[in-house]
């Protein structure tokens, strides 16, 4: 009796012979496609075993599975396996001391302890552990930040308040993106970096000395780029922060407004900060929402700041640091240009 053929559609062939040339496939796949390829041809089941060097069995099953399941048969049946050595009591006594046990003196769980945790009650190893783990989509290891706080029903408003300023900047009036960076480290290499050369990249010190820290405050004019910066001279605080106000106040055209955006730091919001505000109605200011000093577009600012100079700088001391940063804002505002802002201030999806 002849051996029943298989049909296939144009698409089916086209599927088969596309897989029965990739490289990067299964072999058992390939294989398969080359079987049915061969017996959707017309040729005989043991002939086609013997073109694809496996018995004739496996021929007649495939094509049998395909004629019941169609590109199915491709791949394996789900099989049985070994049966599970531990059971749900170990899976939630591991989830159980992952998320409401502590190590004795550790800060987190490692596979390690969890294991020596569970030897008496379930003994399991760690490798195991990782594999429940993963299953489970458990990672003690890894840690997000998070900020505890309750939502701001004015969010939307505000972000778009500024949003709307940055898309839309007030006509006779100077849009200004005010903020500080504290905290900038002055730190010098023990010795000098050694330069590139063809095949070698420039190679630094990693030992380094500290010289203290600089502060600095920053306006940047949102529709040229351009940045007015200051060294905070002491402390973060009310008083200097109205003393650099002051200084816009006198650098600034008196016939031109001045537009601020501030986030909600301690010195933009101060009583003393607000009594300034009011005693000079040239200023007006639009505030970020909380939590969101991202939305203050001189943030930008800081960050070309920090790749373009600070990250790989070397300060022999704080007034070198203090130098070289005024330097570099001065050299930019040269050809400075505007960040280009697309945010429009609608609410975000979380990830």
């Amino acid at each position: 009796m002849a051996d029943p053929h298989i049909t296939l559609t144009a698409s089916q062939r086209a599927r088969l012979k596309k897989l029965a040339r990739c490289a990067r496939a299964e072999w058992r796949r390939v294989s398969r496609a080359r079987i049915l390829l061969d017996a959707a041809h017309g040729r005989r089941h043991p002939d086609t075993a013997r073109r694809n060097r496996v018995h004739v069995d496996t021929v007649r099953r495939l094509c049998a599975r395909f004629r019941a399941e169609g590109e199915a048969a491709l791949g394996d049946r789900p099989r049985s396996g070994r049966p599970p050595r531990y059971g749900p009591d170990a899976r939630l006594a591991i989830v159980s001391a992952v998320t409401e046990a502590s190590p004795e003196a550790d800060s987190h769980w490692s596979h390690r302890l969890l294991a020596e945790h569970l030897a008496d009650t379930v003994g399991i190893s760690e490798a195991q552990i990782g594999r429940i783990l993963k299953d489970l989509d458990l990672r003690p290891h890894r840690v997000r930040g998070w900020l505890n706080r309750p939502a701001d029903p004015d969010f939307a408003v505000r972000a778009r308040a500024v949003c709307d300023l940055y898309l839309n900047p007030p006509a006779g009036a100077v849009l200004l993106s005010v903020d500080e960076k504290t905290q900038v480290q002055a730190v010098a290499r023990r010795h000098p970096d050694r330069p590139e050369r063809p095949g070698l990249r420039t190679r630094r010190e990693f030992e380094y000395v500290r010289h203290g820290t600089v502060s600095l405050y920053a306006a940047m004019d949102v529709t040229t780029g351009q940045v007015l910066g200051e060294i905070i001279p002491g402390r973060n605080d009310s008083t200097n922060f109205c003393w650099f106000l002051t200084q816009l106040d006198q650098a600034i055209d008196p016939a031109l407004k001045i537009h601020l955006i501030l986030d909600n730091g301690s010195a933009h919001t101060s009583r003393q900060t607000r009594a300034w505000l009011a005693a000079h109605p040239r200023f007006t200011v639009t505030f970020t929402p909380k939590h969101a000093s991202w939305l203050n577009m001189v943030e930008m600012f800081f960050s070309t700041l920090t790749r373009r100079l600070l990250r790989r700088g070397s300060f022999t001391s704080r007034e070198d640091l203090a130098g070289k940063i005024l330097n570099f804002i001065e050299v930019r505002d040269r050809d400075a240009k505007p960040y280009r802002w697309t945010y429009t201030g609608e609410l975000l999806k979380a990830t």
